[in-house]
């Protein structure tokens, strides 16, 4: 059993290239159909060839034979004769007495071969009996011997192999030639295929094994074309695409949660550090009462400053893992802008900004709440960064948006912090946002509230002449007033 095992492991392999595999596959089938053409063509057609061929000289010598006895003893060799010279069979007759042939047929009788075993058995057993055999000229002749009991005599009846054994001898030859032909063509066909189809293969694993080890630079380009392969390198290259991307999204978002980790720790250091400070100055013995409330102020508002911060924090983790915290309603803009710029109105006098709105009634469906969050960011932030000249909130319809714009006539920001203002605790200048108070989280909120609205909040700024802010909400019709 272990041997046939091992025969069959060294016939099929338990582990081989697909080149290979198809190779082997192609010489089995196709090797299987040669064998078997070849042995059908060598036994089975030459047995039914040499079959008919003794029956055809069974039947003559019958018939032969009926005649025979039929005829007057004395004429038995005229009829020999006369059949020979009339047909293409060599007839002899073998009595007990003498044996009849005519001389044309001494290449095919002579007295050995009519004392042959064959023709001997024929009168033992009573059965025709056939032989095949080769003449001084090379020839292949058929013969066969028929005894007639009643009339005591045998008829052996010769003849020459005819032209369609012959055809079907060279039709045998030409078949086995042309299946081994065709095998071989086979197996070149098939390592052909083979090739053509490992080829692409390759390529893909070296690709996958690129991709395996952290690669993802280059594409899968093969030479093929069968669709299959077209489709699957295109499918695969997307997929690198996408995955390259998502490991260059979430490097990136490490990155950002490790800086962001970072400056949540400074941020809350700092003010922390200040408020034990200004405890600890508090417990010192001596101190007036104006110096403990100036202690204590400071404590407040550096207290104050960590509630924010951790405010805006949580602000900021439930803006981005819960769509649900916004709750839309259809609502009057220009109130709103109106409430905004009120509140505000205050430190922009304070710094002498002139506050200005362009507001008219605008309907629009958002969570009022939270776009009154992202306004007052906005416009504090505008006020903060500006100290001579305007601030302006304008409102304007668009098709079915309407678009809210926040303008300064402040220091404006650099191109190259454009891209980062809205990154958590990112600061376009360090010390006068601290000074301010703010926790560096004010527009990362605002973008967070804007994108749960499913809007984008756009930015355009020049560098000593000022910045703009603006974004769109849906407009919503005015709702009808109840009646009372």
């Amino acid at each position: 059993m272990s041997m046939l095992r091992s025969i069959g492991d060294l016939i099929l392999p338990r582990r081989a290239s697909t080149q290979t595999w198809m190779v082997l596959t192609f010489a089995l089938f196709v090797g299987t159909a040669v064998v078997g053409v070849g042995l059908y063509a060598m036994l089975v057609l030459r047995g039914e060839m040499r079959t008919a061929m003794n029956q055809t000289l069974r039947n003559q010598a019958e018939r032969i034979a009926v005649q025979v006895e039929e005829a007057d003893p004395a004429r038995r060799h005229g009829i020999v004769k006369n059949l020979t010279e009339l047909t293409d069979l060599h007839v002899a007759l073998v009595t007990p007495d003498t044996s009849y042939y005519e001389s044309a047929s001494s290449s095919f009788f002579t007295p050995d071969s009519l004392a042959r075993p064959e023709t001997l058995q024929t009168v033992s057993n009573g059965a025709a009996r056939y032989a095949r055999r080769t003449n001084e000229a090379g020839e292949t002749v058929f013969v066969a011997s028929l005894y007639r009991p009643d009339a005591d005599f045998i008829v052996r009846v010769a003849q020459l192999a005819p032209p369609l054994y012959h055809l079907v001898q060279r039709s045998q030859l030409v078949l086995v030639l042309g299946m081994v032909l065709a095998l071989i063509l086979a197996l070149i066909g098939s390592f052909t295929a083979a090739y053509r189809v490992t080829t692409p293969l390759h390529r893909i694993q070296k690709t996958a094994r690129r991709v395996a080890e952290g690669q993802f630079a280059g594409k899968i380009r093969i030479d093929s074309r069968a669709a299959e392969f077209q489709d699957l390198a295109d499918s695969l290259n997307r997929a690198g695409e996408a995955t390259r991307e998502k490991i260059e999204e979430l490097e990136r978002l490490t990155r950002l949660q490790s800086e962001f980790i970072g400056n949540v720790s400074h941020e809350v250091r700092n003010p922390i550090f200040a408020i034990s400070g200004y405890l600890e100055a508090l417990g010192t013995p001596g101190l007036d009462d104006d110096q403990r409330k100036s202690y204590a102020e400071k404590a407040l508002t550096n207290l104050n400053r960590l509630q924010n911060l951790f405010n805006d924090l949580i602000d900021i983790a439930r803006l981005e893992y819960r769509e649900d915290l916004i709750n839309r309603s259809v609502f009057n803009l220009k109130d709103l802008v109106d409430e905004v710029t009120e509140m505000l109105r205050p430190k922009a006098e304070e710094k002498d900004l002139d506050l200005q709105i362009d507001v008219s009634r605008f309907f629009v469906h958002a969570d009022r709440s939270r776009i009154r969050q992202v306004l007052v960011n906005l416009v504090e932030n505008a006020i903060a960064y500006t100290d001579s000249g305007s601030v302006r909130c304008r409102v304007q319809r668009r098709a079915d948006k309407v678009r809210v714009q926040v303008a300064d006539t402040g220091q404006g920001i650099d191109e190259d912090h454009l891209e980062r203002i809205f990154d958590r605790f990112y600061r376009v200048d360090e010390d006068r946002a601290r000074d301010s108070g703010g926790t560096g989280l004010g527009l990362s909120i605002v973008q967070q509230i804007i994108h749960a609205h499913g809007e984008e909040i756009q930015v355009e700024s020049t560098k000593g002449r000022g910045t703009r802010f603006w974004f769109e909400l849906p407009f919503a019709p005015e709702p009808e007033t109840a009646e009372a």
